[in-house]
Formats: structure tokens, C-alpha cells, sequence
């Protein structure tokens, strides 16, 4: 094992081991990677499709170098809040409608997975473990997932979106948090409401192949030549942030962005008064990424060694399957545990252990 984590080309015997695991119909069977994946011989950085120079599929786990965070424990208090915040949140049957003089949306199934453990958490810390805010800003995100038609936007609907690569989903940093790469100069499309709909997509994705034991992801950001004196739109950038401070509380870990132009810098000027100042310390900017993100798994194009070739044809089906089967993993595993709100999503994404009734008693799940 050890020297097969010290390699980026698999022994014979471990290729062996990752067809088993991926070549099941053409594809990777996640369940299998899951629940196998300690036991069996997976190389390091091994990719979605095997590819390795150039690099044309996601990586299928954080790399040996990535050292997932310890989780927070609890205080006396900050447990009481969450019991009754749960406690509130599993009475619900319904969430409001943002449209006036029209009907509650029944909770559905897709809301109560959406309900875990860390996910109340999160809300409890972006509103300073304020019960009554969080319950909320909950409410106000289950209506925003329906009203904004999350699930209806299909990965056919998107594509044209990222037919050049525009936002590529690929490695883990050095705290196992996916990385999502946002590459401007390669805008494609005209300024419509699905660009946002495209990035919103994507970071739903990038929450799909998160591993067990992290909550956050890594957002890198190239200005490079090609954007020259072209930019977003001060109201989609309000839009996104919106969005990201509102219905993503406590997803963004860092964000990196190299090769700013002056345009891009006075944007991010006009944009600065609506950055929330906890998201504001996470932006980092022209720095060394290799400090931030393993080389073995950093594109070149950021300074990392990873040889990456965007072929659409390849990718955005390789990435959507990935997430396919890792949701239909976490929601088989939810089923299993007894469809609770407040389920642990480090059970629900490969764990041992569920929550069941997402209760805490001093500070850790019982």
C-alpha cells in the first residue's frame, strides 16, 4: 500500500482491483468504491476512466498529501440549540411559499435528506446560533431549492454551459475539500440566467462527490488573458453571492484566485460591500496554490502538475455519472437508517455509523 500511494501509476495488480471497481458497464460502480475502497489497492490520484496523462475524468479520492478536519465538538449549549432547532425542523410538513396568497409546498422526501445534522448545524453557525434565524433561513433555502427548480435542471440543460470547460470539478485540496475550477476566459454562452442556473448546478454536484468527513469546498478562480476587458455583470455577481451567502451558509472553505486583471479587480471592488466579512477572509489572491491544493492533484494551469485536457465528450458525462451514483448511494443509506431528518451526511457518504434521530448529547452524535 504504501508504495502504491507513493505512485501515480498502478501495479498490475491494483489495475486489476480499480477494473473491478470501475469497469461495470462502461462505468464506476460507486457502491463497490465505497465500501471497498480501504481494503483494496486504489492508486493514487487513479481518475473516473483511468486516464492519467492527459488527466480527462475527475479523481476519484482526495490524495494521500489532503488530511480531512477534526470535527468541532459541541458546547453544553450549542447543543441545546441544535436539539431544539431538530426538534422544531422534524415537525414540518410543509415549506412556505415565496409567492403571495398561495399554498404551503408539502416537505418531501428530497427535503428531509436535505435536513442532516450538519446541514442544521450550518445554519445555526452562519446565524450565530440564533434558533429562531436559522429555522428561518432553513425555510427560506427548502423554498429557494423548489422554487428555483434545482432538480429539474438536467445535466442535458446545462451542458451547452460548459461545453468549453468553463467550470471544471476536479481533486481535493489539502484538507480533502473538492475543487471547483472557474475558468472565465472560456465563457461561451451570452448572459442569461442559466450561466448562474450552470454554476449553481455545479456546486451541487461538487457537494454530491464530497467525501465522508468534510462539509466544505475549494473555489479556484483563473483571470487569465483570454477574459481581457470582458466581466460578469455587477447583478449576476450579486446574484451568485446571494445565492452562496443565503442558501450555501458554511460550504465555501477557500477561494483562489490567480492572474487578476485590473477590470477584475475593480469589479471585485463594486461587489466587496456585499461580501458577507466571514466569506471575505477566505479569498486569497495570486498566491502560491501549490500551498493549498497537492500538486499531484493542481492543475498546470494553476501550477499544479496535473496535465488536464478538457474533452466535454468525456468529462461532463464521466462527472455526472460520478454524482449520480454517489447520490443514489447516500439516499439508499438514508432509506436504510430510517428516512430521519437529521441524519449524519458522514454516515450518509460512506460512514459507519447513523444518527437516526440526528440527536447530540454533549457534543457528539448518539
Amino acid at each position: 500500500m504504501a508504495a502504491a500511494a507513493q505512485s501515480q501509476q498502478p501495479s498490475n495488480a491494483e489495475t486489476v482491483q480499480m477494473d473491478s471497481l470501475t469497469k461495470v458497464n462502461g462505468s464506476i460502480d460507486i457502491q463497490d468504491l465505497h465500501t471497498s475502497a480501504a481494503k483494496l489497492s486504489i492508486a493514487e490520484n487513479a481518475t473516473v476512466d483511468g486516464s492519467t496523462d492527459p488527466v480527462k475524468t475527475p479523481f476519484i479520492n482526495p490524495s494521500s498529501q489532503s488530511k480531512l478536519p477534526t470535527p468541532p465538538v459541541l458546547t453544553e449549549d450549542q447543543s441545546t440549540k441544535y436539539s431544539k432547532l431538530l426538534s422544531s425542523v422534524q415537525g414540518w410538513t410543509t415549506k412556505p411559499s415565496s409567492t403571495p396568497n398561495t399554498s404551503a409546498i408539502p416537505i418531501t422526501d428530497s427535503d428531509r435528506i436535505w435536513l442532516t445534522r450538519e446541514c442544521i448545524l450550518r445554519y445555526l453557525r452562519a446565524t450565530k446560533w440564533d434558533v429562531n434565524q436559522a429555522a428561518i433561513r432553513l425555510q427560506a433555502t427548502l423554498t429557494w431549492r423548489h422554487e428555483y427548480g434545482l432538480e429539474n435542471h438536467s445535466p442535458e440543460y446545462i451542458s451547452p454551459e460548459n461545453a468549453t470547460g468553463k467550470q471544471v470539478l476536479i481533486g481535493f485540496d489539502i484538507n480533502g475539500r473538492p475543487c471547483l475550477y472557474l475558468n472565465p476566459g472560456k465563457q461561451n454562452t451570452e448572459r442569461t440566467n442559466r450561466q448562474v442556473e450552470g454554476l449553481v448546478f455545479m456546486l451541487e454536484r461538487t457537494l454530491d462527490i464530497m467525501p465522508a468527513g468534510q462539509e466544505m469546498l475549494a473555489l479556484l478562480i483563473n483571470f487569465d488573458k483570454k477574459m481581457g476587458g470582458d466581466r460578469p455583470p455587477l447583478w449576476q455577481g450579486k446574484q451568485v453571492l446571494n445565492i452562496l451567502q443565503s442558501h450555501y451558509p458554511e460550504r465555501l472553505g477557500r477561494s483562489l484566485v490567480i492572474n487578476i486583471p485590473w477590470v477584475v479587480w475593480t469589479f471585485f471592488k463594486l461587489i466587496n460591500p456585499f461580501i458577507d466579512p466571514a466569506t471575505r477572509e477566505k479569498l486569497k489572491f495570486d498566491q502560491d496554490l501549490r500551498q493549498f491544493v497537492p500538486p499531484t492533484q493542481l492543475l498546470k494551469t494553476y501550477g499544479g502538475d496535473v496535465n488536464f485536457v478538457y474533452d466535454h465528450d468525456v468529462y461532463w458525462p464521466a462527472l455526472n455519472e460520478l454524482a449520480a451514483k454517489k447520490r443514489a448511494m447516500m439516499t439508499e443509506r438514508w432509506i436504510k437508517a430510517g428516512k430521519k431528518i437529521g441524519e449524519s451526511e458522514h454516515y450518509l457518504r460512506g460512514g459507519e455509523e447513523a444518527v437516526g434521530n440526528g440527536s447530540v448529547e454533549n457534543g457528539h452524535v448518539s
